[in-house]
């Protein structure tokens, strides 16, 4: 969906991009906040994103990493304690951070001050940024679990731009990270056409309005 507002998107999508995994990007703006009814025609569960191969639809960010993994030997660590920790740190991001999603909903073209940080939201903050620093230190970086990207950063590279947006401190191997996944070519890609991008939906953008007061929007008008 949207590059500007889809952090489940851009998951996989990074994640393809720099591993090299041929695919074709089809890209379904939000009309709404909720497009099940549309999104259905492709996805299971009215959701995006949905990778199709063939005959074999996989409707889940973590769906679609595990199905890559089976196929592409890059997807997760080859040490096994980097690999351990990296599908942890993986499920925990694709389940968890509730007030990190709903306090700052992703919107790459904006910088927001927020009113307050308050404790749930600080707690998830404070949470990864200690998941970042013990990789970064038990695994030697540059990346999340060592020397190579894998799903471990790219289901953490839409914290980068919220991090960015709202302005959270994630210390400073934290910091470090964000640099380095922020070098990628496919996180610049992916931010250019966001920011290029110049229809907004309303429900996304009151949840922006709701979030804090918006500082300065970059996205083309």
């Amino acid at each position: 969906a949207n590059r500007n507002y889809s952090s489940w998107s851009l998951r996989p999508w990074l994640l393809m991009t720099e591993l090299g995994i041929a695919f074709n990007d089809r890209l379904e703006p939000f009309a709404t906040l909720d497009n099940r009814s549309a999104f259905e025609a492709f996805s299971p569960t009215g959701q995006v994103p949905c990778l199709i191969d063939g005959d074999i639809t996989i409707w889940d960010s973590l769906g679609i990493t595990l199905y890559l993994a089976e196929r592409h030997r890059d997807v997760w660590p080859e040490d096994v304690a980097a690999r351990a920790w990296a599908q942890c740190a993986t499920a925990e991001m694709h389940c968890g951070f509730p007030s990190l999603r709903s306090r700052c909903p992703m919107n790459i073209g904006v910088r927001v001050r927020l009113p307050t940080i308050d404790a749930p939201l600080r707690r998830d903050v404070e949470r990864i940024a200690a998941l970042w620093r013990e990789g970064i230190e038990r695994f030697g970086g540059p990346f999340l679990a060592g020397a190579r990207f894998g799903a471990v950063d790219a289901f953490y590279a839409p914290v980068v731009f919220r991090a960015r947006s709202y302005g959270l401190e994630v210390g400073e191997a934290g910091r470090a990270w964000a640099d380095t996944l922020c070098r990628l070519a496919g996180m610049q890609v992916w931010e250019a056409a966001a920011l290029a991008e110049t229809w907004r939906e309303a429900g996304h953008e009151a949840e922006l309005v709701a979030s804090g007061t918006v500082m300065e929007d970059r996205r083309r008008a």
